[in-house]
């Protein structure tokens, strides 16, 4: 063999070996980009859910756990924070979007009854002092119905008055008989709403803070 085939042979083995090298760092550059993409796809899901007052309490803390441990560099445990932190935002918006959807349901539903029969157009006809639950129904949804309040925002309105048996807001039984106050003030009201409203992050079976804030007042 001569000398110059010999440098040459040494020349492509050095080239494999930078190639392989360079696979081997193009590789890790991808796995960190692809946690980095995952943590902020998580923050943008949560930014939504955010913004449609929906935000679950723990998101927030699985997002900054997903930092730590890309930080820390472990990738694959930063992914799988991500991604479940993702999914939680999804859900919630998913929660946000089917409540809206059920507000203008209702809203569609009074005003074709409206249409319909004028007779149903009296301030209290056909309103009810007492409910009883039945499943599949939460706050929400009792209170947007026509012969309650037919506006699901005034709520809290029925869980200030069955707070001694309402534990949570967001919990409630089939069989449970709820009060339903056809009195309330515009003042209540307009509290009632603005809490619906702004209540912030929520988590089932625990009563928020700013429920027994809302209740204090």
């Amino acid at each position: 063999m001569t000398m110059r085939t010999s440098a040459r042979l040494f020349s492509v083995a050095l080239l494999s070996l930078g190639l392989i090298t360079g696979c081997a760092s193009t590789d890790e550059a991808a796995d960190s980009i692809s946690a980095e993409q995952a943590i902020a796809d998580a923050k943008a899901a949560n930014a939504e859910a955010k913004a449609a007052n929906y935000e679950w309490r723990d998101t927030g803390k699985l997002i900054k756990q997903a930092e730590e441990k890309l930080a820390a560099g472990d990738e694959e445990a930063a992914i799988a924070l991500a991604n479940k932190a993702k999914a939680q935002a999804e859900v919630a918006v998913a929660q946000a979007d089917a409540e809206n959807q059920k507000f203008l349901n209702a809203n569609a539903a009074a005003a074709a009854a409206s249409s319909a029969s004028s007779s149903s157009r009296g301030a209290m006809a056909g309103k009810v002092s007492s409910y009883s639950v039945v499943r599949g129904d939460n706050l929400w949804s009792i209170s947007g119905k026509d012969e309650v309040y037919a506006d699901p925002y005034q709520w809290p309105l029925i869980y200030k008055t069955n707070r001694d048996n309402i534990k949570d807001a967001d919990l409630i039984y089939p069989g449970q008989v709820l009060d339903i106050d056809q009195n309330a003030s515009a003042s209540e009201i307009d509290a009632a709403v603005n809490h619906a409203k702004t209540r912030g992050a929520w988590s089932l079976g625990d009563t928020e803070q700013s429920d027994s804030d809302y209740l204090a007042k």
